[in-house]
């Protein structure tokens, strides 16, 4: 859960009762709640109203290290994007045009 472990969740509880105080502390936990249902109804309804073509969208693969891990840490194998093709490397005669790549301009 995020990388926090017992003795983090604990000291976070005794800041949020420090800062917030007793009494305010179960209104502050509710309002967080209730906003974090509405944020969840927020994206439900926006990807229903994106239609079908929006429906397997999953907003944590959007995250820099996910993207990253995805496609830049796998294994040569497995990498989604093809592998170059070799190009032959030889000397070029006099007048002779070099070879023309367009998708590396």
């Amino acid at each position: 859960m995020f990388g926090l472990d017992i003795t983090k969740v604990v000291a976070l509880a005794v800041v949020a009762l420090l800062v917030f105080g007793p009494e305010r502390l179960p209104k502050v936990a509710a309002e967080a709640g209730r906003a974090l249902r509405q944020l969840r109804q927020l994206v439900e309804n926006a990807r229903a109203g994106l239609g079908p073509e929006f429906a397997h969208l999953d907003v944590t693969e959007l995250h820099p290290k996910t993207l990253a891990r995805k496609y830049l840490l796998e294994e040569a194998g497995e990498s989604p994007m093809p592998a170059p093709t070799a190009v032959e490397n030889r000397e070029l005669a006099w007048g002779e045009i070099p070879p023309y790549d367009p998708e590396c301009t």
